[in-house]
């Protein structure tokens, strides 16, 4: 495969206010499957500011300052027991549910003398002796990192605490999170159509506002007046934002600064709304540096190209590392992490893409294309991360007929991606950022770009 250096016009990118809808019956679909899926008497469901994605997919509840927890029970029970600030946040909640108040649950120095403790709560709902209940909290232990896989892992000890203690030594306690986040069979990693429409919204207004940074940042400005650009509106992000700028070693996490731009600077930047992330790295130049372009920019879009070619419905995620791995040979660089990740109301999910991995792509999966180079030589910086799903023939006809506009945005970025850019894609893998793989290297020159050679 080689790669060129071709000007494409730069793709049409959309900020929008209309951010689609889930429907109420999804999220009691969602409901009913994760109580049946967990087969215990109880399923309760752990969030707080920082870890509020399964609790957000479930009900459309996000913690915005203390912890939350959802009861689920039979019959079609259900409580969300919230602290004294997340009383006044439940009518954002889209479906029925009690609420009890827990004012342990408040904040320090907050009244919490009134409402009743934790336990008193969950015993009020039925959790006593003898029964089993599954918490789902934000990670899961592996087996070759604990000796007790099954145990509450990733919660607080004071909720695991009070829910054994109510339990017994006759009941049953397990951890339930990989219902929801394992990488292959996790319900919140296979999205429906509709899902995928607001995750897309999410795809879009995070590139639009990359590249109105990537086109708009000068020489001279400082990464916080560059950062400005991305015309924030006010949407939950997914990460912390991002803006680097530098010669010598640079820390491409960190958060934009007042130091000022200089030309021949390498540069980054990265952003997400719930649902997607969108990131693009390069060099503050005008004119192409063809060193760094055949020693870095071009052998990283050849393993990016490589990437999107293989990602298809059955592919192992061993299969996809081998290809990745095989791509970067002869470049000196690898991936850092995992070369490519499942994404959701959080940044990062759940990969089935590891060394050994036999875990498959399945319909419904949203992907984040995140494929971190390196080493890097020092004072170059390269990066070209997007957001895809994946639509077996059904979930695409779905898409087609309900989300008609957001159809013909997926047909034309396939288009781009396979006409301009010369990346063949298998027909389930459908573009959500506007000008997904578009990599200027250089931002002063940003409608030259990496693309496959059609003679290669």
């Amino acid at each position: 495969m080689k790669i060129v250096l071709k000007h494409v016009p730069l793709p049409e990118f959309q900020f929008s206010e209309e951010i689609p809808a889930i429907p109420s019956e999804e999220y009691e679909r969602r409901l009913s499957a994760l109580y049946q899926a967990a087969g215990t008497d109880w399923v309760l469901v752990f969030a707080d500011r920082e870890h509020s994605a399964n609790l957000t997919w479930l009900i459309s509840y996000d913690p915005r300052f203390e912890e939350g927890l959802l009861v689920l029970g039979r019959n079609g029970q259900r409580t969300l027991i919230v602290g004294n600030e997340g009383l006044g946040y439940l009518p954002i909640v889209r479906v029925p549910v009690d609420a009890e108040l827990c004012q342990t649950f408040s904040l320090n120095s907050q009244p919490r003398v009134s409402a009743p403790r934790l336990k008193d709560v969950l015993a009020k709902i039925g959790l006593n002796s003898g029964q089993s209940a599954c918490l789902v909290g934000w990670k899961y232990l592996e087996t070759y990192e604990t000796d007790e896989p099954s145990a509450p892992a990733f919660i607080p000890a004071f909720f695991v605490d009070v829910v054994r203690s109510l339990l017994g030594n006759s009941g049953k306690l397990v951890d339930g999170t990989a219902l929801l986040m394992h990488p292959e069979t996790g319900l919140r990693n296979l999205n429906s159509a509709d899902q995928i429409a607001a995750f897309e919204w999410a795809a879009r207004t995070s590139s639009a506002a990359v590249f109105s940074i990537l086109t708009g940042t000068r020489p001279g400005m400082s990464e916080m007046q560059a950062m400005q650009l991305m015309r924030f509106s006010g949407q939950p992000l997914s990460m912390h934002p991002i803006f680097v700028s530098g010669k010598g070693e640079i820390n491409g996490l960190r958060s934009p600064s007042g130091k000022i731009i200089e030309y021949g600077d390498a540069v980054s930047t990265g952003l997400g709304y719930w649902g997607s992330l969108s990131c693009r790295a390069g060099m503050m130049l005008g004119q192409p540096d063809m060193g760094y372009f055949e020693k870095v920019a071009a052998p990283y879009f050849q393993v990016v190209a490589s990437w999107y070619q293989k990602m298809r419905i059955g592919a192992t995620g061993k299969e996809i590392f081998q290809t990745v791995a095989g791509a970067f040979e002869g470049s000196g660089m690898h991936a850092m992490l995992n070369p490519g990740h499942l994404t959701s109301y959080e940044e990062w999910t759940s990969s089935p893409i590891r060394a050994d991995s036999t875990e498959k792509i399945r319909s419904g999966m949203v992907f984040q294309s995140d494929i971190i180079p390196t080493p890097l030589p020092a004072g170059w910086l390269t990066n070209c991360e997007d957001t895809v799903a994946v639509a077996d023939a059904s979930l695409r006809a779905e898409l087609k007929s309900n989300h008609p506009v957001l159809w013909a945005r997926v047909q034309n970025r396939r288009k781009l991606m396979i006409e301009a850019l010369g990346i063949e894609l298998a027909e389930e893998l459908l573009p959500l950022t506007d000008g997904t793989a578009y990599l200027p290297p250089f931002w002063l020159a940003n409608e030259l770009v990496c693309a496959v050679s059609k003679e290669s």
